[in-house]
């Protein structure tokens, strides 16, 4: 029996190493995109003279937010003992959501879809946050 659980214990702490690795390499990854989105907002913003659309402009904005946001969540992993907390992954969807939005915004309907999600996601957020004031949990 003893056996079996340093077996289970190696494991664990085997695909918890391949995890952190491969979620290092991600948020490296995230920073060469996030670097190249700085690059391509200062390009559009100051460099060109012709005339940009503000819906292009405010998608590569909200794509920097994204990518900001996915490597601050991959942060919080490795400083609260690997973990992701609910709140970021709301926040990204949210993000998203907005995202969607300023893309397609075609359909009335489809925005209003869009708009009832948001409102979800918040109250989703509002939950969770209730919740972690409840417990007495830091919400970092």
């Amino acid at each position: 029996m003893r056996e079996l659980q340093k077996k289970t214990a190696f494991i664990a702490v085997f695909l918890q190493m391949i995890l952190n690795i491969t979620l290092t390499i991600l948020a490296m990854i995230l920073v060469v995109f996030l670097l190249k989105k700085t690059v391509f907002i200062f390009d559009v913003l100051l460099i060109r003279n012709e005339e940009v659309s503000y819906f292009y402009l405010a998608e590569g904005i909200i794509v920097y937010f994204l990518y900001f946001e996915f490597i601050s969540l991959i942060i919080k992993y490795f400083t609260h003992d690997y973990h992701f907390p609910l709140r970021y992954f709301i926040y990204i969807g949210i993000t998203a959501i907005i995202r969607l939005i300023i893309i397609d915004h075609e359909n009335p309907l489809t925005i209003l879809l869009y708009a009832l999600a948001i409102v979800l996601l918040v109250f989703a957020l509002l939950i969770a946050n209730h919740s972690n004031i409840k417990d007495n949990e830091p919400l970092d």
